[in-house]
Formats: structure tokens, C-alpha cells, sequence
């Protein structure tokens, strides 16, 4: 390319080279983020406690303003819950704790109308390399579950008691 000089025209000041850097940064971070995908929303979020007594734990967790939401404690489980936290008992069902997320529910158990699918979630994550430990069976369109463990051995179990969503209208 060949530039023409004009004697009128004088190269444009240092101080403008740098602004004009800068904007062509801030224009390609902002592309790039337009082009990041949307955030993974798991879901209501609750604790699993592997409990050995569970009247014993629910006694004390109900010391603590816990108010039994739902379970059976006869079949040795019950969710207990204090303003927006959310605590599950249960004796028996498995060995240690997991952290478990709700796709589909609301506040209060409630079933969302839009939500991302557990067969969704499971499938973004796989494709991020993520070994799972129990996979949902991803044809299916009922509730489903998949379990992963993190790197300090924790469970985190993602349990959609819903159906799949309907697709959103076009």
C-alpha cells in the first residue's frame, strides 16, 4: 500500500495511536464476550447429609429453625429448610454427603416453565472433558440425574425431578 503525502497532513499525535489501541481492544474483549456462552443454571441448590440417626438429626437441625418441607421420615428421609437454605437427611442411602442441584424447581419446590434440562447440562459438561460417574440416559425425557465428583472428592449430584421443558416458542 502506498500513502500519499499530503503536505497539509502531519502524522496523527502518540496519544491518539494509544487511544485508538485501546478502542480497538475494548471492541474485541466485548466481541468476545457477546460470543461466550450463557451461564449453567443448575438449579436449586441443597445439602444431602448421610446422617446415622435420623430423628436424632432432624431434632437438632430443628434447634436450629429448620421446619420439615418434605420427605418421608418413616422411610428414614426428610428435607428440612430455614428461610432459603435447604438441608436433605437421609439415613442409609448413601455414604457421604453430596451437594445437590435441582434443574426445573423454583423456590418452594416449585416446577419453572423454562429451565435447562439435565440431559443439556450433562451433555455441556462432557463436552468440557468432565468425566461423569452416573450419567442420565440422554433420549429419555422425564426426570433424569447424573453425578460428578470434584477434585477434592466431593459428589455433586444434579437431580431433576421434572420432565424435560417444552421448547420455547419461535
Amino acid at each position: 500500500m502506498h500513502r500519499i503525502a499530503h503536505p497539509d497532513l502531519k502524522a496523527p499525535p502518540m496519544h491518539l495511536n494509544r487511544c485508538l489501541a485501546a478502542l480497538v481492544f475494548a471492541s474485541a474483549s466485548l466481541i468476545a464476550t457477546a460470543q461466550e456462552k450463557p451461564p449453567m443454571e443448575l438449579g436449586q441448590f441443597s445439602v444431602s447429609l448421610a446422617v446415622k440417626d435420623i430423628r436424632a438429626s432432624l431434632a437438632f437441625y430443628e434447634k436450629l429453625g429448620f421446619k420439615p418441607v418434605g420427605g418421608k421420615l418413616e422411610q428414614r428421609w426428610i428435607v428440612v429448610q430455614n428461610g432459603t437454605a435447604k438441608i436433605g437427611l437421609f439415613q442409609g442411602m448413601f455414604p457421604k454427603n453430596i451437594l445437590t442441584f435441582n434443574p426445573g424447581w423454583g423456590p418452594d419446590r416449585t416446577q419453572l416453565e423454562r429451565f435447562q434440562d439435565v440431559r443439556d447440562l450433562q451433555h455441556a459438561l462432557k463436552a468440557q472433558g468432565l468425566a461423569l460417574d452416573v450419567e442420565a440416559d440422554e433420549r429419555s425425557e422425564g426426570p433424569a440425574h447424573f453425578m460428578v465428583t470434584d477434585p477434592d472428592g466431593n459428589s455433586l449430584l444434579i437431580d431433576q425431578h421434572v420432565p424435560r421443558p417444552k421448547p420455547a416458542p419461535n
